[in-house]
């Protein structure tokens, strides 16, 4: 209802993931290790840029005019994608997610388009705290954030934050 006559396009992730075998994962993860996420986003990179620039190609869309919201590791994926893109998208929005390789930031960062994280403070995939460094790290490398915790949320999108997103956007 905040977008009405916003395009929505959502990706599968390339790869079957082998915890969930009916869903798709950006890349394996074994263990929520920093340089095993920053090794996944870094590899699955091209293929998302691939689809966004199809995408923006197919809606003749101006690339000024992209918002990118992920979820879990959509959101580790818009993240490194989004901050990097040649034409930086108008915004980011993070569900339940993190930001691999911040400390990487600062030398490669292309723009600075607002962020918004949203995270359950009862999520037992990835934990809250890495909203907290997320946000640390995006704040130290000049990207303006803003972030939520939805109260009572696991692994998921709130009402709460779902609505701030649209608003956000």
């Amino acid at each position: 209802r905040h977008l009405p006559t916003a395009a929505f396009v959502s990706p599968h992730a390339p790869e079957r993931c082998a915890m969930s075998p009916m869903g798709y994962q950006w890349f394996a993860i074994t263990r929520m290790q920093p340089d095993e996420m920053l090794r996944g986003v870094e590899r699955a990179a091209p293929v998302l840029n691939a689809f966004i620039d199809t995408e923006l190609a197919r809606l003749n869309l101006d690339p000024s005019k992209l918002a990118l919201v992920g979820f879990s590791q959509g959101t580790m994926m818009s993240l490194h994608v989004g901050l990097r893109r040649k034409v930086p998208p108008a915004a980011i929005v993070g569900f339940s997610g993190a930001l691999p390789g911040a400390e990487k930031l600062p030398t490669e960062l292309v723009g600075r388009p607002p962020v918004l994280l949203v995270h359950g403070d009862a999520d037992e995939m990835i934990p809250v705290q890495a909203l907290h460094a997320a946000a640390n790290g995006l704040g130290a490398a000049g990207v303006p954030v803003r972030w939520h915790v939805s109260r009572g949320i696991g692994h998921g999108i709130a009402p709460d934050g779902l609505d701030l997103a649209g608003r956000f956007l």
